[in-house]
């Protein structure tokens, strides 16, 4: 029996569908004279794996087999998911809406106390464009179309005819697939990079808020609660979304002012786009019969006085659908928007005096129409239509999507020392300065508003780019406010100098305002703590932070301007380099635990600290079911606010169609509700098993530190892995490196566990585990005992070792040791080699005595997929390690011609793309 039959008959439907679509492509490929490339469709063919010849055209063929494969398991997943909770009603999802509010009434909360929450709920997923998205926008777009009409392939409706219809339009899309090249061949530049995150905000997003709100009212009828403590848009939970394309600039040259100027331009049309889009749709809905004389007074007075406001345009828009005042009302509003409009499509901004110029303008105009409508008795159009309207109004605003700009500690130091210089100080000195002197000079400078230097001073690079970036941010401010901008990210924060640091800065640049108190900031001072070092020490940095008088002032007028009840405190943590440094038992302690008493540090003040979580798309850099993620945060780890990157591949696996993007956000918003409930409602506690925990990171750490440390151990990193290749690649517009220096320490932590993956060896996420299982077995066997009885109901356990075990599971031995015998040096490759290999040995076997089971038993769906994967990918392996051989040779031999060494890293660079389709991961 075939590897495609097992599963079908373990796992059934959606690898039918698989073999359908293999048979499909099959077809397409016979039909244009590509027998061969037919013949080679792995899982149909009993030969394709015994291929002698497996150029890019082969590998072309397998990154779009794989991607197949990717679809029709998310869509037998979406299709799971329907159908149990068809049968068995909305509660029955594990994560979701129904599930929560059902678990929380069962724990004694009332439909009051969870209503009380709900508006203080808001979820930020944010864009980002690391180099870990390794597929094109184009195709993207062609795998939304083939998944829209793999779903109406469920559709029982369809007659015969429309059905092979539907099956000539997936022939056709697959030939199109097939003819379209699967890599970039230029880097894409950050104006694609940007388009493609706006593709989303535009296209995806939009789609699933009306999803959302429907699902929410549901579950909550469901539940027993009360409607109309929900009918308004404000009484429920929000989401609204970020982006860093365009502001992310650390360790990023292209991200310049211009670029930050251009974005910010560009979000705020595309948000214009949307609402047009929004109320062009509430102006066909609204074909209400009602002169103006009959309309509610205080509409026509407002009526009257737009258009005599908006002129000509005023005049033309009451001109339009006389007798239908509702209408009337949508048209001036849609006059109001500050957009030129060519062809019924807004092409720039167009500001003026007597347009919009703020959100909050057009949501007291549409909150108008909303209470004039339930005047004129139509109650359900007045919450059903307008309710939509003011949701995309209340997520999008005037911005689309909040935009970081993010910047390095150390280009700040340098910053502020050239701004010293150039002010005929001695900068040069400053970088030398304690942490004391530099808080002393910094906090005497921030006694007045007055900057080092004048407006037209041509400053250095570093000087430059800051000054020049906020001052940007400070004109954006000035004319729309500060809805659009996120935050100013410091990243590789380690005291609080570098925090004041921005403050110093900023007030160079006009973003510091002078009030009668003293000096504050217009925009939250964010810091980033990356590294195990710095999130052990963040409790303190922050503590000495918060107690900055500027930051005091800075907070309430923030507080002041969001009409919060309590001032905020945005902390980002980094899960990638944690894990780089520590690996993965150490970094999620340290996470969890540094959140837990940054919660204190706050709670102390009277401040409430809001996480920002800089998670990636692999285990080891935090992803995870978002859930299970939500829950194993510690007390007061949420605090009703869900902020969290979304990077690369993470964006289309979640996002691609509305149905699973409808899911995720669910998944994300239900999770930080019940939370927040729980955390506000209940008892502080901490971890139960803290003490241990804290051992076995304490453990695990040291154990892979000793790895990493080992003299032979980059020699074999450089040469088992493909970095080299990767560094080269062309999947991102971001450098692998910082600042180009050739260390561990300086490499991203992307591409650092991108190589790993690629090579299946994925140490990353479990290096260090076994080892510390097995020595807490021993010394510890009580503790063990424990340990494997909280596995199975405690949060933050069970998150982490499944994690774990599903990163075992992507682990090849076979593989592992055929990327390994590329290194030269046989006595480096053989000690790292089997250190590693006794090390996944050991943890394979501890997680089977901790978890209880094997892995095929306990989770028999994921098992028989990647058996299903492992038989395709052997292949694209082999491939890529006489490729990896053939260009580093070429490389190395000065006959070779750069034409020639290109060409060989193309073909690389096509098998990286397959592999990482065919795993689902890149970084």
């Amino acid at each position: 029996m075939s590897a495609l039959e097992v599963v079908k008959k373990h796992l059934g439907k959606p690898y039918e569908d698989l073999e359908f679509l293999l048979k499909c492509l099959h077809e397409v490929l016979m039909d244009s004279g590509e027998e061969e490339m037919a013949n080679a469709i792995p899982w149909i063919n009993e030969t394709a794996h015994e291929l002698k010849k497996f150029d890019v055209k082969y590998m072309q063929l397998y990154s779009i087999v794989f991607q197949l494969l990717n679809m029709v398991e998310v869509n037998g997943a979406v299709q799971s998911r329907r159908k149990k909770e068809d049968s068995q009603g909305l509660s029955s999802v594990t994560g979701l809406w129904g599930e929560r509010l059902k678990a929380l009434k069962e724990k004694g909360y009332t439909q009051e106390q969870i209503a009380k929450v709900l508006p203080s709920v808001k979820v930020e997923p944010v864009l980002t464009a690391h180099p870990t998205e390794a597929k094109r926008s184009t195709v993207l777009e062609h795998h939304r179309t083939l998944y829209l009409l793999l779903v109406q392939r469920e559709n029982t409706m369809f007659t015969e005819i429309e059905q092979r219809s539907i099956n000539a339009q997936i022939k056709l899309i697959l030939d199109t697939l097939w003819r379209t090249g699967e890599i970039y061949i230029e880097k894409p530049d950050l104006a694609s990079e940007r388009r493609n995150a706006i593709h989303y905000l535009t296209n995806v997003f939009p789609e699933v808020l009306p999803i959302l709100d429907q699902r929410f009212q549901q579950a909550w009828g469901e539940a027993g609660f009360d409607k109309d403590l929900i009918h308004q848009v404000a009484q429920r939970p929000r989401v609204s979304f970020g982006n860093w394309v365009g502001g992310d600039r650390d360790g990023h040259p292209g991200v310049t002012n211009e670029v930050t100027e251009e974005t910010l331009s560009i979000l705020r049309l595309n948000a214009f786009v949307l609402i047009r889009r929004s109320l062009f749709s509430l102006v066909k809905k609204l074909s209400i019969a009602c002169d103006l004389d009959q309309a509610p007074e205080p509409l026509r007075n407002r009526i009257f006085e737009m258009a005599k406001e908006l002129g000509q345009s005023g005049k033309d828009a009451l001109e339009r659908n006389v007798g239908e005042a509702f209408r009337q009302f949508v048209n001036l509003c849609l006059a109001k928007l500050p957009v030129e409009v060519k062809r019924e499509h807004a092409v720039e901004l167009s500001e003026s005096e007597f347009r919009y110029t703020y959100a909050s303008e057009l949501k007291a105009d549409l909150q108008l129409l909303q209470d004039s409508l339930e005047a004129f008795g139509a109650k359900r159009m007045s919450y059903t239509y307008l309710n939509e309207s003011l949701r995309v109004l209340d997520t999008f605003g005037f911005h689309l999507a909040r935009l970081d700009v993010r910047q390095n500690s150390t280009f700040h130091d340098n910053a502020i020392a050239q701004l010293l210089n150039a002010s005929s100080l001695d900068g040069d000195s400053f970088l030398t300065w304690s942490e004391e002197k530099r808080l002393a000079f910094m906090n005497n400078e921030l006694l007045s508003n007055r900057p080092f230097t004048h407006p037209s001073t041509k400053l250095p690079k570093e000087a430059d780019a800051v000054t020049s970036v906020y001052r940007v941010l400070a004109n954006y401010i000035d004319n729309f406010g500060t809805d659009g901008i996120g935050a100013l990210i410091v990243s590789m924060t380690r005291s609080v100098s570098d925090l004041v640091a921005v403050y110093l800065l900023a007030r160079e640049a006009g973003l510091m305002e002078q009030t009668p108190e003293g000096l504050v900031c217009k925009l939250p001072v964010v810091p980033l703590f990356e590294t195990i070092e710095d999130l052990e020490i963040s409790p303190q940095v922050m503590q000495n932070f918060l107690d900055h008088p500027i930051t005091r002032r800075s907070l309430e007028y923030q507080r002041k301007l969001a009409g919060k009840e309590k001032p905020e405190q945005m902390v980002m943590v980094g899960y990638s380099d944690s894990n780089k440094d520590g690996g993965i038992l150490a970094s999620q302690w340290s996470l969890h635990f540094a959140e837990s008493r940054l919660y204190e540090v706050g709670d102390n003040r009277g401040i409430d600290i809001n996480y920002f979580h800089g998670k990636g798309g692999t285990i080891s850099r935090g992803a995870g079911p978002a859930h299970w993620f939500i829950q194993a945060l510690p007390h007061g780890g949420v605090n009703g606010n869900m902020r969290l990157t979304e990077q690369g591949e993470t964006i289309e696996q979640k996002y691609a169609n509305k149905m699973n993007a409808s899911y995720n956000m669910e998944l994300l918003m239900a999770g930080t509700m019940a939370n927040t409930v729980t955390d506000r409602m209940g008892k502080k506690y901490s971890h139960p098993m803290e003490k241990v925990i804290s051992w076995l990171a304490s453990e695990s750490r040291n154990f892979y530190v000793d790895l990493l440390e080992d003299p032979k151990f980059i020699k074999f990193y450089g040469e088992a892995t493909p970095i080299d290749a990767i560094e080269s690649s062309r999947i991102g517009s971001r450098p692998a490196r910082r600042t180009g220096t050739r260390t561990l320490a300086d490499l991203r932590a992307i591409p650092w566990v991108f190589s790993w993956s690629q090579a299946r060896f994925n140490m990353t996420s479990w290096y260090g585990v076994g080892y510390t299982l097995e020595k807490l077995s021993k010394e510890r066997p009580e503790d063990f005992a424990e340990l494997k009885e909280m596995i199975n109901h405690d949060p933050l356990i069970r998150y982490v070792f499944t994690n774990i075990d599903t990163s075992l599971e992507a682990t090849d031995e076979k593989i592992m040791k055929e990327y390994a015998a590329m290194v030269t040096d046989k006595d480096v490759k053989d000690d790292i080699l089997t250190k590693m290999l006794e090390e996944l040995a050991r943890t394979r076997k501890m997680m089977d005595t901790l978890l209880k089971t094997s892995f095929a038993e306990r989770r028999s769906n994921h098992y028989y997929s990647s058996h299903l994967r492992a038989e395709a990918l052997n292949p694209l392996h082999k491939t890529q390690i006489k490729l990896l051989k053939k260009w580093r040779k070429m490389k190395a031999d000065d006959k070779c011609s750069p034409e020639d060494v290109e060409a060989v890293l193309f073909q690389l660079l096509t098998s990286i793309n397959a592999i990482a389709g065919a795993l689902r991961a890149t970084g």
